[in-house]
């Protein structure tokens, strides 16, 4: 895999992410300084978030337990907060390439990719509780660039069925396409690291394989590499006591440069034919674990009304969209949704269930 002139593999340094995501805190000089600060610790590329709230968020959503724990109140609220537009990311980006690191974004919706192609992003990347969002990643895949796709509160089947939908939409997909183990926890401790699902995904796929780290702690990407990991994102701020959702689960930048020198310490030491070290005692088991239940119950996206709708109704696709939470029929089915009829009324902005449907 490539990402511009940055060749992603078992032969090559891991490829080290800054996930700014929102810890910019709606700021777009923030996201400046921030955006200097990881080309400063090593960063290959700084990582942004690109949604709007109201078109992520339906009426029902919730706020994880996470973000309850961060002081937050209300999910859209929250969202709303730290919202930056395309346009908004505009300099970001030029600052990154300014800097010589990639800029990679987040998108959360299908509506925002082509406010997001205006821009020149370096990949595109997908949140974890999008690995069932089927209509996104195909639009994504359409747009030629490189595609990394994070895989926490996933089981096997479900990483290898999108797997399968990407290789089904563009057959030249997997020379650039990546798939990150993660644990969707903030922050994950240690002994729930999931580490050996590095190994499991590397049996399961035949692309470059990564890891998300939600830990805390500088030494988990240097055993990642050592499993096989050829990229690595980690949580960055300026700040780790700051309000906002995500800053306890992130590294500032001095212990962020920690890790990217062990990590790359690390594969020049475990490395010498371009093959990862087999290391032993871990289990390569790719599962969802208990404290990735509330994460995939909320932030998972669902087939959602766009308007109030009589039974006897026949859905369109201007009925319908998808957005958070993900206790209605999930977002991979919303096209065999269209053409059926509602078996009773239904409000606007509210996930569907089967049982609204004949």
């Amino acid at each position: 895999m490539r990402i511009a002139t940055h060749d992603i593999g078992p032969a090559h340094e891991p490829y080290i992410i800054a996930e700014i995501g929102v810890n910019h805190d709606g700021s777009v000089d923030r996201a400046l300084e921030l955006t200097d600060a990881a080309a400063t610790a090593g960063a290959n590329a700084i990582k942004l978030q690109l949604f709007e709230a109201d078109r992520l968020m339906s009426s029902a959503a919730k706020l994880a337990a996470y973000q309850k724990a961060a002081g937050e109140s209300d999910p859209i609220e929250m969202l709303r907060r730290l919202e930056l537009s395309a346009a908004q990311m505009a300099p970001i980006v030029d600052r990154a390439h300014a800097q010589g690191i990639h800029a990679i974004v987040t998108v959360f919706s299908t509506e925002l990719i082509a406010d997001a192609e205006r821009l020149a992003w370096d990949a595109y990347k997908t949140a974890s509780p999008d690995i069932i969002h089927r209509p996104l990643l195909e639009r994504l895949v359409d747009t030629g660039r490189p595609l990394i796709i994070s895989t926490g509160a996933s089981t096997p089947d479900e990483v290898i069925r999108a797997a399968s939908w990407l290789t089904a939409r563009d057959g030249a997909i997997g020379s650039r396409t990546a798939f990150l183990q993660c644990v969707s926890s903030y922050p994950t401790a240690i002994e729930h690291a999931e580490l050996g699902g590095i190994l499991a995904l590397r049996s399961l796929l035949p692309h470059p394989i990564g890891y998300s780290d939600h830990t805390a702690s500088i030494e988990t990407g240097a055993i990642a590499v050592g499993l096989g990991a050829c990229i690595l994102e980690k949580h960055f701020t300026y700040d780790t006591c700051a309000a906002g959702p995500d800053h306890a689960a992130s590294l500032t930048l001095d212990a962020f440069a920690q890790y990217a020198t062990l990590a790359r310490d690390a594969w020049r030491s475990l490395r010498t034919d371009g093959r990862a070290m087999e290391t032993t005692g871990v289990e390569p088991i790719k599962r969802v674990i208990a404290i990735e239940e509330d994460v995939r119950r909320v932030s998972r996206q669902s087939v959602v009304t766009t308007r109030a709708l009589p039974a006897g109704h026949v859905l369109t696709s201007r009925d319908l969209t998808v957005k958070r939470p993900g206790n209605g029929i999930p977002a991979f089915e919303l096209q065999t949704v269209i053409g059926r009829m509602l078996a009773r009324g239904v409000h606007a902005d509210t996930p569907l269930n089967r049982d609204d449907l004949k």
